[in-house]
This record gives structure tokens, sequence and C-alpha cells, in this order.
């Protein structure tokens, strides 16, 4: 009897074992495309068994992103929701009860605009108003494009003042001081809104996933196969689909953000003009033709991008080394190409 029990206990153990080494799913590539977030197209690539599941994974990050896009809105109202159009609407007339996410990018706002030295300044909102009217305006109607007039820019700017934004975090309020200030998150928000998305997605299991939003790039896990993701830098002089790219960087829970001339611009007089603004200036500057950033953070490597845009390397430089883990690479107006010291370790010579 006690012969029979070991034999079943033994064939017991091998089933188990058995099951326990039962072959994984191939996981297979899909992507979706989302274009109501950010006033911009959104990618989700992945790896999982099957389209429906990656489909239902797809729709997931959708919303998680879109309650972002609702909370950052400045032009767009919300029932049941204050935003940051809100928050514009009531400067200088009553502080507004928002939620902690809007609290939490308002105050990475604040610590950019320290760090960069001003180069990134969410309180421009009054002065990119003249260039968002002024760039969509010849867009639409080329031979009647024109610059913002140069005394309502320099009025605008004297309702940039950062610290007129009052933050208080205990009431989760939020007050504009000046009441001709207005917020304008465009150079940070998306990049915060992946990052803080990402995160939550990690830390619910996902592995093995790429989010795209308006070319804030932030990876989660490498690839299915363990390699990391390719993500292409655009090239600023692309003439047909073999320059499409620059260079190829391979990286894994990593974000890449690229800010460009070449991205929204309009032509006044043969001139063209880019949608990023100095605060310094209030023109756009031609430094660069792009910047591209490679940082473990999207919201960092978005608001670096935009920083390192309007410095002088030197000292865009500078700001990278006391950065940990973020390097970054400028292609210059005379398409000359600089890496920051730890850059080419992302350079890929693989193709797909």
């Amino acid at each position: 009897m006690r012969k029979k029990i070991s034999v079943l206990l033994c064939l017991a153990l091998v089933l188990l074992s058995a099951s326990g080494c039962k072959a994984q799913p191939e996981l297979k590539k899909y992507q979706a495309t989302f274009l109501t977030l950010f006033d911009s197209v959104t990618l989700v690539s992945g790896y999982e068994p099957d389209k429906e599941t990656f489909t239902q994974s797809a729709q997931l990050i959708h919303d998680k992103l879109e309650v972002y896009h609702r909370l950052y809105d400045i032009y767009g109202s919300y029932e049941g929701i204050n935003n940051l159009k809100t928050v514009n609407d009531n400067a200088g007339i009553s502080p507004v009860a928002v939620d902690q996410r809007i609290i939490d990018l308002l105050t990475f706002a604040m610590e950019m605009y320290e760090k960069s030295g001003g180069t990134v300044n969410i309180a421009m909102g009054s002065v990119l108003k003249l260039w968002h009217d002024a760039r969509t305006y010849g867009v639409e109607n080329p031979e009647e494009a024109y610059l913002p007039d140069a005394a309502a820019l320099a009025e605008a700017a004297r309702h940039t003042d950062i610290h007129s934004m009052i933050i208080d975090s205990a009431a989760g309020m939020v007050y504009l001081a000046d009441p001709d200030m207005r917020l304008d998150v465009g150079a940070i928000a998306k990049g915060y809104a992946v990052e803080a998305v990402s995160r939550e997605l990690a830390a619910e299991g996902f592995d093995h996933y790429a989010v795209s939003a308006g070319g804030n790039i932030r990876t989660i896990g490498p690839r299915a196969d363990g390699s990391g993701w390719l993500v292409g830098v655009d090239n600023p002089e692309e003439k047909n689909e073999s320059d499409k790219y620059l260079l190829m960087l391979s990286v894994a829970d990593m974000a890449v953000v690229t800010s460009g001339s070449d991205q929204r611009y309009y032509t006044v007089d043969g001139v063209r003009y880019h949608h990023i603004i100095a605060p310094d200036t209030l023109y756009p500057k031609n430094l660069y033709r792009s910047v591209t950033v490679v940082s473990p953070d999207s919201a960092l490597a978005d608001a670096l991008s935009t920083a390192l845009f309007n410095m002088d390397r030197q000292a865009g430089q500078s700001l990278l080394e006391s950065l940990e883990g973020t390097e970054a690479m400028w292609v210059d107006s005379a398409g000359g190409i600089t890496y920051s010291t730890g850059f080419e370790q992302y350079i890929s010579d693989r193709k797909g």
C-alpha cells in the first residue's frame, strides 16, 4: 500500500511539473492610433497573445490619458471638472479647487522653470496666444501671413511672471494673481501625462509597451524578445523615405522626446517661424533644427527638449550634467550634430 501511495505521489509531482512548464503563448505586436488627445496623434504599441487583449489594453491606456487631457486642457471645458481653462478663466478673480494631478503638474512646472533658468515658463500663455493666432491665420491664409505686433508681445510679456501663480497644495487650490496672466502647458503636459500613465501601467503589470503622444515616446519594458524599442529621430532635412531618420535609438523603460523647428511653423515674407517661442526674446530662436532628449522620465524629457532648444549648447550641457541618466542630441541650424557625453550608448544600427 505504501508503495502504491508513493507511486501516486510521484505521478502527481510529474503532472504538477509538466503543468508548470506549460509553454507561454506567443506574443505578437499590435498598434492602435488615437486622434483625440492633446491635439496630436497618440500611438500605442504593445505585445500581447491576441488582438482582443491588446485592444482592451490600448483602450485602457487611452482612457487613462484622456483624464489628463481633460485636466490639462486650456481650450475646452468639461462638466464636473475644474481644469486649467477654469484656472485661466478665474485669473485675478478667485482661487480654483483642482485635482491633485493639476497641483502636481504645476509644481513640476515651477521646478523646471527654476532648473532651466526660465527657458521653460508655463506662464507665457498670453504671449503664446498671439503667436498661435498669427500662425493659425498664416497657415490658412499664406498670402496674408503676419507676425504678432511687437508692442502687443511686449505688453503680453508683462504678464508672464510664474510667481503670480499661487499654489496651495494643502487646500488643493490654484490662483493666478495677475488677471491678464494665462497658463499654457504645451511644453510639458504631454510628457507629464505619458509619464504618469506609464508608471501606473508598470505598477499594474504592463510590459512590452510603448506610448507616443505627439512624439513624446515612453517605453514600458523592452520588446517581447528582450531587445530595446527602436525609435527613429526625424531628419529635419528629409528629402525622401530613405532620409526619413537621422539615426535609430534603442531604449527600454526610457523616454525619447524631440523638439524641432519643422514640427509646427508658418512662413512670413519667405522666413519660417516655428512654434517654440523663447521667453527672453518673445520670438522663435534658430540655434537648432532639433533637440532630442533621452531620459528615464518623459515629463523631464519633454520639458528639457524645449529648454535646451532655447539655450546655447554650453548652458544646455551644464543643465544636463545636473540631471542623472539624461542625455541629448543637438542638430544645429547648419545641420551639424552634437551629442552629450552618454548619448551614443542609445544609438542602434538595427533597422527593425
